[in-house]
């Protein structure tokens, strides 16, 4: 399956199957009682979603929108548990899947923990250029969402990002 950027590949609080992203970029949002929305999560090629459903089913966390081009292979929630059932390998798999979120998620905190907000920013940015190649990080993600990675406000990475062209 192909999704376009701004597509929608499942919403929060719905329940489906598991899809393993082939190529692209998706984010994960969860959209709060008050409507407020945070991006929680960047999912990047060869990772299994949803990860919280990889050994039992549940309703997504949050709403997945791709943030280029993206594809993606559907995965039988049925035929997945059901192989669980029958070859404990893939319980090894999955572990190594988790494991290597995990590493992503402390290379995240390595740029939330760094002192200074314009060093934050190069993090996100030099970290999200592996994936992105020469497309510019404002492209894909808002101030905002750029903010909720990085744990600035929304007005301090658009005065970082106005600093940044101005030394160009």
């Amino acid at each position: 399956m192909k999704l376009h950027k701004g597509e929608t590949l499942f919403r929060q609080g719905e329940s489906g199957g598991l899809y393993r992203l082939k190529s692209g970029l998706l984010k994960i949002v969860r959209v709060h009682e008050d409507g407020h929305a945070t991006l929680v999560n960047i999912i990047v090629p060869e990772e299994t979603i949803p990860h919280h459903s990889l050994i039992s089913p549940k309703p997504y966390y949050g709403t997945a929108v791709a943030l280029v081009a993206s594809e993606i292979e559907t995965i039988s929630s049925e035929e997945w548990y059901r192989e669980l059932d029958h070859n404990p390998e893939r319980f090894r798999i999955i572990a190594q899947q988790l494991q290597e979120k995990l590493r992503m998620m402390q290379q995240r905190i390595d740029q939330l923990t760094e002192v200074t907000p314009t060093v934050k920013l190069q993090k996100l940015e030099q970290w999200m250029h592996s994936y992105l190649g020469t497309t510019v990080l404002t492209e894909v993600l808002t101030q905002e969402e750029i903010g909720q990675l990085i744990g600035l406000r929304r007005e301090t990475v658009n005065r970082l990002l106005r600093e940044k062209v101005a030394k160009l």
